[in-house]
């Protein structure tokens, strides 16, 4: 039984609301929750740099992970000493999952002591079944990942956002600029640095705890926060709309937006 969580800040330039997320937590789960610093400030080690090297994906074709060269090496380096620095290469998920739990010390990494991180980091995991890597939100285990840019980038956005991609082909030649197809699909699908991060990442938060709980993260009800969503419009539909909690799980978890319906989104309570 989780006893306690602590929740890890992402880095200042997110707009993920670590602190609003810990709330929302602490009305429906029987467990004290914090909120502490970025992981890899609290619990950096010397050789962090050279393990996220080892775990860089190279080919999305190529389960084999990896580039330790020096140059490679000194960009980690950067990155851990400044977030901002860090963008566009995807890491394996389960590799960093290990080089995190190995940073923990002894008495923090027990199971009923959930650790959760909220990583700027792009996350994938291997897929035997078609021989590729895919980009995930969440990494589950101890401690737990979820990939902020990975809400926006691994859920596969909505049939008309291709459809407007290859009109935009068609008409101009050309593949159009991703600010012009986001504004032509407005709200169908989160976005990098949307309003609603805070909201959609509530539920996976949860999902991460539950397993370390229940051994079951999800649900398969579309409009429940623990529902596994592959596609954007489930995303939205799980996190943003609905009433939060299939009966199942509002047994668990729904205390708190039963007795009052004033922290529930605006598009929620709709």
């Amino acid at each position: 039984m989780v006893e306690r969580v602590s929740l890890y800040r992402p880095p200042d330039s997110s707009v993920a609301d670590a602190d609003e997320i810990a709330e929302w937590l602490r009305g429906r789960i029987d467990a004290t929750v914090e909120v502490r610093e970025r992981f890899l400030a609290r619990w950096r080690t010397d050789s962090l740099p050279e393990q996220f090297a080892e775990a860089r994906v190279l080919d999305p074709y190529d389960r084999d992970t990896g580039n330790t060269m020096m140059g490679i090496v000194r960009y980690e380096e950067r990155a851990l000493a400044d977030p901002a620095r860090e963008g566009g290469v995807l890491y394996g998920g389960f590799a960093v999952q290990r080089t995190l739990n190995a940073a923990l010390p002894d008495d923090e990494a027990t199971l009923d002591h959930a650790h959760v991180v909220l990583l700027d980091r792009a996350l994938g995991t291997w897929g035997d079944h078609d021989g590729r890597w895919h980009k995930r939100v969440l990494v589950l285990g101890q401690p737990a990942l979820i990939s902020v840019p990975g809400l926006y980038e691994a859920p596969a956005k909505p049939e008309s956002y291709y459809k407007a991609k290859q009109k935009h082909a068609m008409v101009a030649g050309d593949t159009p600029p991703r600010e012009v197809l986001e504004s032509q699909v407005e709200g169908a699908f989160l976005v990098e640095d949307d309003p609603r991060t805070t909201e959609a990442l509530k539920g996976y938060v949860l999902q991460a705890i539950n397993y370390l709980d229940h051994g079951e993260p999800f649900c398969d009800e579309g409009g429940c926060r623990l529902f596994n969503a592959h596609y954007q419009e489930d995303v939205v539909e799980a996190q943003l709309r609905g009433s939060e909690f299939c009966d199942t799980h509002r047994e668990l978890y729904g205390r708190e937006s039963e007795l009052s319906g004033q922290d529930l989104p605006e598009e929620r309570s709709q």
